[in-house]
């Protein structure tokens, strides 16, 4: 298990708080024992600046070279040191500030500052935004700056001294520090594991990729592999760098936090599974069919539709027949898809997907009575299951009123009994996105078999994908994460 140390420019930073033997100075950490400390060490800066080329820049350089997990990054210390970079990561928060004011903001002044200790405010009202604010820029202390015209917008955020809190603050900060670290320094009396996995998930996800007792098998078998697997939430953002590796088992989106926290570990050179590249390539279909055709791929007929378009239907008709698919680009579980049955139909069904996305897919219907999905890990296919569709409509999954959603059956396969044709197209789809784990769907008919789209996220659940391997499907998918581990390592110097 990791150390963790907290590194400060001057001893006498530390004079208000409890004396440690956690907390030494950034003159050891760069020059003396400390300085090889073993890799995956913890540490957090709270050197009095992060200037370029300063003793706090350095501090988190050399932690990032020397393989230790630091705060804040030096991406996060660029960042912060360029309005016109950060600027681009407030909008959201923005939204957050004006929604968390409400009323208030007509009795306040135009400007106000808010003090951010690893993500704690003493403004109750604003512990949301403090939280996403630390999430976004990971830096142990900050000082935002609002400003109203119109509306609340952040101005500035640049990190905050230590040196520089008053009495109040300090009692503020010690407590954040504590609720930050306490989860690192507890498990320091556990047994040592070979390495520490988060799994991200949402325990009130309608349609998560994997269920309750999924979870737990990863967990079970993580064990005997000599893996601590323990379960995070959004919440827990801050701590991720905590970990070893990230598996995300929660809906993936490009517009969310999963891509947050997959960005996140990338940059900490954590092994993660969905990596951001997998993520942006697979939840855009418009851009998978793009990348299918250009590589031959065999895939339903698909167009790709703007506005403009919309006065040209007749070619699409002669050219896809009917029924013609209408999907958004960024649909998952059946969701974003329309079936268009008569041509009167077409253009009030694709103007109105046209209003959630500037580019939309038009797609030749194959219908089959199952979809194939194909479970490919390191660019090999590791499970197969049969998806039907819901009984008397023509998806696996039927959304109908209040959220209720309805599914077909399904049939689980050995790989070996699979079509070889079948792995072959769904393995070489795979392989454009990357060497993640990925779930290929596919339908096979008279013509052959058609790439429907590639999952970065695919469902791993309890007595359906396993329903065949068994704990060897998650043995299989953690051994992964061991040789992805075993690899980064082997790079690290010295």
């Amino acid at each position: 298990m990791s150390s963790v140390y907290i590194v400060i420019e001057d001893a006498k930073d530390w004079k208000p708080y409890y004396p440690s033997a956690n907390v030494i100075t950034v003159q050891d950490y760069l020059f003396g024992e400390r300085s090889t400390a073993p890799a995956g060490t913890q540490i957090i800066n709270l050197c009095q600046g992060y200037q370029y080329l300063s003793l706090g820049y350095y501090c988190s350089l050399l932690a990032e070279a020397r393989g230790h997990r630091v705060i804040p990054s030096v991406r996060t210390i660029n960042d912060l040191s360029r309005k016109a970079i950060y600027s681009l990561d407030t909008e959201d928060l923005d939204e957050l500030l004006n929604k968390s004011l409400g009323r208030d903001q007509a009795r306040m002044a135009d400007t106000f500052t808010l003090d951010i200790f690893f993500g704690k405010t003493a403004h109750e009202q604003l512990g949301d935004l403090a939280r996403q604010i630390f999430e976004t820029f990971s830096c142990p202390l900050l000082q935002v700056e609002f400003k109203h015209s119109g509306k609340w917008r952040i101005r500035t955020i640049r990190p905050k001294e230590l040196a520089r809190l008053t009495e109040p603050q300090e009692d503020l900060f010690a407590d954040a520090l504590d609720a930050f670290s306490r989860y690192v320094w507890r498990k320091k009396s556990r047994k040592p594991s070979r390495y520490d996995l988060a799994i991200l998930h949402n325990p009130d996800e309608k349609l998560p990729p994997s269920d309750p007792k999924a979870l737990r098998n990863f967990i079970r078998i993580g064990k005997s592999l000599g893996i601590d697997v323990e379960l995070i939430e959004r919440r827990n953002y801050a701590q991720l760098a905590e970990y070893d590796a990230l598996f995300i088992r929660e809906t993936t989106a490009i517009n969310n936090h999963t891509y947050r926290f997959a960005k996140k570990a990338e940059s900490e050179g954590m092994v993660v599974i969905d990596d951001p590249t997998s993520i942006m390539r697979c939840t855009n279909k418009v851009y998978l069919a793009d990348l299918l055709q250009k590589n031959r791929i065999p895939a339903p007929k698909t167009r790709i539709l703007q506005r403009k378009d919309l006065r040209q239907l007749d070619t699409l008709l002669e050219e896809l027949g009917l029924p013609i698919v209408l999907k958004i680009p960024d649909g998952a579980f059946s969701r974003g898809v329309i079936k268009v049955n008569q041509a009167s139909e077409l253009a009030g069904a694709a103007a109105e997907l046209l209003k959630k996305s500037d580019l939309i897919l038009a797609q030749e219907f194959l219908y089959t009575e199952y979809d194939w999905r194909i479970g490919v890990l390191n660019k090999k296919p590791i499970f197969a299951c049969q998806y039907f569709m819901s009984k008397g409509h023509w998806q696996i999954y039927q959304h109908g009123p209040g959220g209720q959603v309805g599914s077909g059956g399904f049939k689980t396969y050995p790989t070996m009994e699979v079509p070889p044709q079948v792995l072959k197209v769904a393995t070489k789809a795979a392989s454009l996105i990357g060497d993640g784990l990925y779930g290929v769907d596919l339908k096979e008919n008279q013509n052959g078999c058609f790439v429907i789209e590639v999952n970065d996220n695919p469902n791993i659940d309890s007595g359906v994908e396993d329903r065949y391997l068994k704990d060897e499907l998650y043995r299989v998918i953690l051994e992964d994460f061991i040789r992805r581990l075993e690899l980064k390592r082997n790079q690290l110097p010295g």
